[in-house]
């Protein structure tokens, strides 16, 4: 029978190893969500957007990018989208963190896409009158959206947003299939070389739920100190 050794997850080097991984993940959510949020913004402006133009385009980014898994777009990003610029740009990305910068692309405009609809549904459940009296005290369309609109919209948002959060940190595990090393996979390589299988992936399901906990119990928080007062 094969029994649990927790020793390799305090100290050593399979530790080492899992910590790393956790740390890179990490990394992965922190520039994700700052890739995915300002883009969602604006992308949602866009579909809101007196212009024709802009409204097509911010909706045709968010039916192609949620038509494709994300898996998909993790591929496309490592393999295809390099071979589309110039070598001497192909060959200063390759000298540096490679995958990582197409995890984070692929992961950060995969949310985004999501965030921008519950961003755009959050700016739609605010009354039309806050916009039609910021537009008539001679206020232009973004400038009214940023001091008037957006304000009451991002608590409307909070909710949906921190479940697009959620969802961003559990995609970061599909990196491991382009070679970056966060949390997945250094699981992989250390059941690879101790053979133990149990205690690599528990260390990183433990990793997956805690963090998620972290998030939703920041939402809680956030939804008690600030909480939506209906108008």
């Amino acid at each position: 029978m094969i029994q649990f050794d927790p020793q390799m997850l305090i100290a050593g080097q399979y530790h080492d190893m899992l910590v790393s991984g956790l740390l890179m993940s990490l990394q992965y959510l922190f520039y994700g969500l700052c890739l995915a949020l300002p883009l969602g913004l604006l992308i949602a402006l866009c579909r809101l957007s007196p212009y024709k133009i802009l409204r097509a385009l911010g909706a045709s980014y968010v039916e192609v990018v949620r038509s494709i898994p994300l898996l998909a777009q993790m591929l496309f990003w490592y393999f295809g989208v390099p071979e589309l610029l110039p070598e001497s740009v192909k060959a200063a990305l390759y000298e540096g963190p490679v995958e990582s910068i197409c995890a984070v692309l692929a992961i950060g405009f995969y949310t985004a896409a999501y965030m921008a609809e519950d961003i755009r549904s959050g700016i739609r459940a605010v009354p039309a009158v806050q916009l039609e009296a910021a537009r008539a005290i001679g206020l232009p369309y973004l400038r009214a959206m940023r001091l008037v609109i957006l304000p009451q919209a991002f608590r409307l948002t909070v909710p949906p947003l921190i479940s697009q959060t959620l969802n961003l940190w559990k995609g970061t595990s599909i990196a491991t299939v382009i070679g970056a090393a966060e949390m997945m996979y250094q699981a992989g390589q250390v059941e690879s070389q101790s053979f133990r299988s149990f205690e690599a992936f528990a260390f990183a399901s433990a990793a997956y739920l805690t963090v998620s906990m972290i998030i939703t119990g920041l939402a809680a928080w956030f939804q008690h100190r600030y909480p939506v007062r209906t108008m």
